[in-house]
């Protein structure tokens, strides 16, 4: 069995050197839902510069409602999608609070699992496992778990997973996946987490 709890400690303490994602150093449910929204396929310095051009017109779902799509395409861009994700917002701004529920969350556009369970789990404190590319292929690499989807991936932990590392496990993935674990040859000579890990699907490493 391997000892999940050791290796996110392991990683805990190797990540904190790095910077941590931008969409998840908010406490407000409105400015997480934002920055994650403006995040998707794009970079975490490009998404902290959009959603600070933001924030300073719109703090809240009441000041969003009073911009135009076109003033939130200026602010936003130039995040990747940014007309989409205008567009989204402007009718995301329409609601009168948050919903603190998945399937209040994913009924909104431009909301999909991931970001859904970013936001209950930083914002609401919600036990709720935000699952994306990086939690995915690290948890499918240390066979952990053996999917095929995010979404399987998901529903996989949540049976197996400790639930006190639920809300924990996706900064600390993120910030391992993105400088060490690598989609392509992920930096293993680095890892300090390779004793454990059967490297499943590697094909080439650092």
């Amino acid at each position: 069995m391997m000892e999940i709890n050791r290796i996110y400690t392991i990683l805990s303490r190797f990540t904190s050197k790095y910077s941590f994602p931008y969409s998840s150093s908010h406490s407000s449910p409105f400015k997480i839902l934002v920055s994650t929204v403006l995040s998707a396929r794009t970079k975490d310095e490009t998404t902290a510069k959009a959603s600070q051009r933001l924030f300073s017109k719109a703090k809240n779902l009441k000041e969003l409602r009073k911009l135009s799509a076109g003033q939130i395409e200026t602010l936003i861009y130039p995040v990747g999608f940014y007309k989409t994700k205008a567009r989204h917002l402007k009718l995301l701004s329409k609601i009168k609070k948050i919903p603190e529920t998945i399937e209040g969350l994913t009924e909104l556009p431009g909301v999909g699992r991931k970001t859904a369970n970013l936001v209950l789990g930083t914002a609401f404190k919600t036990p709720a496992i935000c699952v994306d590319t990086h939690v995915h292929r690290i948890m499918n690499r240390l066979s952990y778990i053996k999917t095929k989807t995010p979404f399987e991936t998901e529903q996989e932990l949540r049976k197996k997973l400790p639930k006190k590392l639920w809300r924990k496990i996706n900064s600390v993935f993120v910030l391992f996946g993105q400088n060490i674990c690598k989609p392509l040859s992920p930096f293993c000579s680095r890892c300090p987490i390779e004793k454990y890990c059967p490297k499943s699907g590697v094909v080439r490493s650092r």
